[in-house]
């Protein structure tokens, strides 16, 4: 076994969320009269948290005070929408049972708000996955390590044994803090040039390639 413990960021890595993000910032903003995003301005957006994408999405200079109230607003109307079109991507699922077959321990470690981590989760993944951890108050979110040094003590996991899948140079630099390898996606939120560029140098394409580099092709 190459590695023991895996954690995993969660959007554009586990679960192809991009489509309930978009929409969601987007209804917000035709709220407030506000210009909507692209898809790939929403892919491009993500990664640094939910105030980072909202604020990126702003096309036109709204006010400090305008822009929490549509940031909240936000979060609430995803928190209640995020299971509309979002879905693991291919493979995934078959992924993370072989995995835990084997004997790996798992967690997620994502930048999405903390409640909407629990939520989908617990819908998609159940007991495959120990523990999810997003963003909250107290606690530095990727890519400062905090989050994931956190998710290393709930698993009590041996640095020697853990590896970070990712899908963006958020997750790159995250691995890289917390002194960990970062294995990265190429079917997420970043292009395999973009990621080449930030650093990365362990890409792969499917979730079969990501299941053999983690176990070392044995179970």
């Amino acid at each position: 076994m190459q590695y023991r413990y895996v954690f995993f960021d969660m959007d554009g890595t586990l679960l192809d969320t991009l489509d309930d993000l978009r929409d969601s910032v987007n209804t917000i903003l035709s709220n407030y009269g506000l210009p909507p995003i692209t898809r790939y301005e929403a892919a491009h957006f993500l990664g640094n948290g939910a105030k980072h994408l909202v604020h990126c999405s702003l096309k036109q200079q709204v006010s400090p005070e305008q822009e929490e109230k549509i940031l909240e607003e936000y979060k609430v109307w995803y928190q209640d929408h995020c299971r509309i079109k979002t879905a693991p991507y291919p493979g995934v699922m078959d992924l993370l049972a072989h995995l835990k077959a084997a004997g790996c321990r798992m967690a997620v470690v994502s930048n999405k708000p903390d409640p909407a981590v629990s939520e989908l989760n617990e819908y998609f993944f159940g007991d495959l996955i120990e523990t999810a951890i997003g963003e909250k108050t107290g606690i530095h979110r990727k890519p400062a390590p905090d989050t994931l040094l956190e998710a290393m003590r709930l698993l009590e996991a041996d640095r020697k044994e853990c590896v970070y899948v990712g899908d963006t140079e958020v997750d790159l630099q995250t691995a890289e803090n917390a002194g960990l390898n970062c294995i990265c996606v190429a079917w997420g939120f970043r292009s395999v040039e973009e990621l080449q560029t930030a650093g990365a140098d362990t890409i792969i394409n499917t979730a079969d390639e990501l299941e053999k580099l983690i176990t070392g092709g044995s179970s």
